[in-house]
């Protein structure tokens, strides 16, 4: 299987694995994958107090008969301004979901598959930025006719990261913290040519 390259690299396209990016797209697989990596990036930190964890309230505040309003027992309700809340948001109580690697190896696979079919995938020589202006970054993305996209390297240079980094819907990531979210995200993938073989090895 062959992918293309960008405009400004000296190939027009390069053989690639069809294991890896020629293989059937299991789309059940894919939603699986991404809900999980979805649910575990939450922090799950988030609290809300019920009646009983806010302070204070212990105390009647005032005698149940007599007084002409309505019975009260503490002034923690939830009916009560500074009361406790009903249902309150919790942080999560379960362990992080889990998903083996054969399968998330296959979801990855069919992830690249589905993009490769769809022409969304493209090689370069080199993503490299001499020097760290933000202006450089932009004039190569007008040169390979690209508004946005996700930007696959081996290594992220310091002059790379700082070039690239204040412009919308561009992300430049390593192979390492390639994940579902940010391959579905954007339309176009360019992938540096010494990173091929790493994905190809890690997904294998």
């Amino acid at each position: 299987m062959k992918l293309p390259f960008i405009k400004t690299s000296k190939a027009n396209e390069a053989e690639v694995s069809e294991k890896i990016f020629g293989e059937e797209v299991n789309n059940d697989l894919v939603a699986q994958l991404v809900k999980i990596y979805i649910e575990n990036s939450h922090p799950g930190t988030k609290a809300q107090k019920n009646r009983s964890a806010v302070r204070g309230g212990g105390k009647k505040p005032w005698r149940q008969k007599g007084t002409g309003r309505a019975r009260a027992g503490t002034s923690r309700s939830p009916i009560w301004r500074g009361g406790g809340v009903v249902f309150p948001a919790m942080s999560k109580t379960s362990r992080p979901k889990k998903i083996n690697k054969k399968m998330y190896k296959s979801g990855m696979r069919s992830i690249l598959s589905s993009l490769a079919k769809e022409n969304r995938i493209f090689l370069a020589d080199q993503i490299n930025i001499e020097n760290p202006k933000t202006k450089d970054f932009i004039d190569f993305l007008n040169k390979n006719d690209l508004n946005e996209g996700l930007f696959i390297v081996d290594e992220v240079s310091e002059n790379l990261n700082l070039a690239s980094r204040n412009i919308p819907n561009i992300n430049v990531t390593n192979f390492k913290s390639l994940n579902p979210v940010n391959l579905l995200r954007f339309n176009s993938i360019v992938i540096s040519e010494s990173c091929i073989n790493l994905i190809e090895k890690e997904l294998s």
